[in-house]
């Protein structure tokens, strides 16, 4: 059977924060923005944006109404949950109204969440128990709230401080037995896991970790993954293989970094594994650069880009994907482009129609999001930052956060 994803598409939110201004504000490094993290923008979330609000908004933009009574088994993942207990799968089951006759969970595994839950969703297609029916998968996830306590922001990174890659997104992928984005290859999935502590999310306040470290075991679980992928399907060349290379990108950066140590199994000149970057990896990254890290929805937000920049991409060509979660789990995969895979992208102008923050109206909002969290009573201030829910919510039919009240949320329409 046909297995993958039918349809997919992204939010990233209705503000956009210039790392420029911030690294200028802040007295950091233009070059090391530049040359070492690769991005350009960040999304900026203000109150009354969370995890739920980001799902939904993400999965209005991929169901239609046929979708709606089609799908049987929704599944988040996600690293950023709103309640230890209750599920945000809950709260998109509810606002997307989709039938009662349905599987919704959560599951967490760092940034490997959103590839747990499309694997989970591609089994249960291809197990055959409900022909004809799909599943919807989200991946939502935005950062704590943070900003570097002054001085060098290249030092900020290197405490795991990193205002430069915060950010956020929610994607949502309908996976049906009628792939016409991305058809997966089910058999062909190379796995690595260990226990390592290289990032952690101990609290709802708090997002810390061991840069190093976690460099280090990304590399490890792609060395890992890609020779377990290997093993299965026989030896390969990678290069010819794969029309595209798509890996998890926790900033623009890393994926310079994984490609180089990869391909650097095969070729040893420096100038040919730039190349070979800038021809198969780098056009995937044009979303990434735009929106900041997007933790267990970067392979989606990447593939996405690349179908929409790759013109020598076509239908029937194969990539590879690698996903990578702290803790740690990578998944090296291939799957093949569908016929649909171009058909209407409008990402591009969703990331155009952001409004652009000023350090000073990202400060403020940071702030008040953090004194957002863990509170049982809350009404979030829709003038922080000023004007701007008027500017970029107001009438655009997207879910807000209205209130919570005893910890319960409540959620309107804007």
């Amino acid at each position: 059977m046909r297995v993958g994803i039918e349809k997919l598409n992204l939010y990233a939110g209705r503000l956009v924060l210039e790392l420029s201004d911030l690294v200028r504000s802040r007295g950091g490094d233009l070059g090391y923005l530049k040359d070492r993290i690769m991005s350009e923008r960040r999304s900026v979330y203000p109150v009354y944006e969370d995890t739920v609000t980001l799902a939904v908004n993400a999965a209005r933009r991929v169901l239609s109404p046929e979708d709606i009574k089609d799908i049987e088994l929704l599944v988040v993942g996600t690293e950023s949950a709103v309640d230890m207990g209750k599920p945000v799968s809950t709260w998109v089951h509810r606002f997307c109204e989709l039938s009662p006759n349905c599987r919704n969970f959560e599951v967490k595994h760092a940034c490997y969440g959103g590839t747990a839950a499309l694997k989970t969703a591609a089994s249960f297609i291809a197990s055959g128990a409900r022909p004809g029916k799909k599943a919807l998968v989200i991946s939502a996830d935005l950062s704590r709230p943070a900003q570097a306590a002054g001085g060098h922001l290249a030092q900020a990174v290197a405490n795991h401080s990193p205002e430069l890659i915060l950010g956020g997104c929610a994607i949502a992928a309908i996976v049906s037995a009628d792939p016409g984005v991305l058809e997966l290859d089910l058999d062909r999935a190379g796995y690595w896991t260990r226990d390592v502590a290289d990032t952690f999310r101990p609290t709802s306040t708090a997002e810390e970790g061991d840069q190093m470290e976690s460099l280090y075991s990304y590399l490890d679980a792609l060395d890992g993954a890609y020779d377990h992928y290997e093993a299965l399907v026989g030896s390969i060349d990678y290069d010819a293989a794969f029309k595209k290379h798509i890996y998890h990108v926790p900033f623009p950066g890393m994926a310079l970094q994984a490609h180089m140590a990869l391909m650097g199994r095969f070729i040893t000149d420096k100038a040919a594994l730039r190349a070979s970057f800038d021809r198969k990896v780098a056009e995937g990254l044009g979303f990434a650069r735009q929106i900041g890290t997007s933790y267990g929805a970067s392979n989606f937000v990447c593939l996405l880009a690349m179908l929409q920049a790759a013109e020598d991409l076509d239908p029937g060509d194969r990539i590879s994907l690698f996903s990578y979660g702290s803790g740690c789990q990578g998944e090296f995969y291939s799957a093949t482009v569908g016929p649909r895979a171009r058909a209407a992208l409008d990402v591009d102008l969703h990331l155009r129609e952001r409004a652009r923050l000023t350090v000073a109206e990202y400060d403020e909002s940071e702030r008040a999001r953090g004194e957002s969290i863990d509170r049982r009573d809350y009404q979030p201030d829709r003038g922080v930052p000023k004007g701007f829910y008027e500017r970029c919510y107001a009438g655009k039919e997207l879910l807000v956060l209205k209130q919570i009240g005893g910890y319960r949320r409540e959620y309107e329409w804007s």
